[in-house]
């Protein structure tokens, strides 16, 4: 199995992609017992499953009531998603943590090249505060990763992050600023910024902190509050072990071995064509030892293989996770 992991973290191709997503599938079913519960409840067998838009997607919620995880399988840790006070939190059983350091380090490198290149400034308080998440989880390590003295994280401390800001954009150096988007609102009303060498990365969300704001308000006071031409974002949540991200205009990219497929709002089982809208599928092949084939609860629009965007969320879902806002 470890070397099936490996296999799907070198995906160059489309082809490449089916081959190790029918594989994937045919594991899961028969290892995963809620997954293969699932596909047997909606009568379909998997010799019927030659395609990858023959494959069924999990529907999220099934990780606040069940156990999501391949049987005979002890999770070396759990995450939580977040969510605010009296919410059913969803649970990612993570069998394997060096699976999911190799799909996020893979993942980042991808979009922005060296982590070591990069200082990493993180602000997410809700995360930290509640506990077992895995962005925090994923930023730490990328944290470590940067062998940066000057990368960490954040809570309250704002005079004391724009004093860093400031110092390391004057010096020219590659800066993240990753934060929760009500956190890096506060920054913005308290201080007037320029920056010219930092990207400011959104994760999403207010956490039931402040009134949700569509995604094209909320970037355009960020660019205004920062100094800055683009906000960056990044699409992930508790139950993947990939993310997408976005540089800007709110159009997010996947790496390899990861794809977005959106299905009709009205009917899960029907599949839309590119520049339709409707849910969000999501393949994260990296999620072997769990499942990898998802249906979210967001809204979105895909325009190529690999780029997609977020509309929102379907009306009955909970609030919750790293993607809250509407646009």
């Amino acid at each position: 199995m470890i070397k099936y992991r490996h296999e799907a973290l070198k995906i160059q191709s489309t082809i490449e992609f089916e081959k190790q997503a029918l594989r994937t599938f045919r594991f899961q079913y028969h290892n995963i017992p809620v997954y293969s519960q699932f596909v047997d409840l909606l009568g379909i067998h998997p010799s019927e499953v030659n395609s990858i838009e023959k494959i069924p997607f999990l529907p999220i919620s099934v990780f606040k009531t069940h156990e999501v995880l391949v049987k005979g399988g002890v999770s070396e840790i759990n995450f939580k998603s977040s969510g605010t006070t009296g919410m059913e939190r969803s649970k990612h059983l993570v069998l394997d943590t060096k699976v999911y350091k190799e799909s996020f380090r893979k993942g980042f490198q991808y979009f922005y090249g060296d982590i070591k290149e990069y200082t990493i400034l993180a602000l997410l308080p809700s995360y930290l505060e509640q506990g077992e998440s895995s962005l925090v989880y994923m930023v730490n390590d990328l944290i470590k990763q940067s062998q940066n003295t000057d990368s960490g994280f954040y809570l309250q401390n704002y005079s004391e992050l724009v004093d860093k800001l400031v110092a390391l954009d004057k010096e020219g150096k590659k800066t993240i600023l990753l934060g929760v988007s009500y956190a890096l609102l506060d920054l913005t009303e308290q201080f007037d910024l320029k920056l010219e060498h930092t990207i400011v990365m959104e994760t999403g969300g207010m956490k039931g902190r402040r009134k949700e704001m569509v995604k094209e308000e909320l970037h355009a006071v960020l660019k205004k509050g920062f100094g800055v031409h683009e906000i960056h974002s990044e699409y992930g949540m508790t139950e993947l072990l990939s993310q997408g991200y976005s540089k800007g205009n709110g159009i997010f990219e996947t790496p390899p071995w990861m794809k977005i497929i959106i299905r009709d709002a009205t009917d899960p089982l029907t599949l839309l064509n590119n520049e339709q809208s409707g849910g969000i599928n999501v393949i994260d092949l990296s999620n072997f030892y769990s499942c990898a084939f998802i249906a979210t609860q967001d809204l979105g629009k895909k325009y190529s293989e690999t780029a997609f965007s977020i509309l929102g969320r379907f009306d009955n879902s909970d609030i919750r996770g790293c993607n809250l806002l509407l646009v």
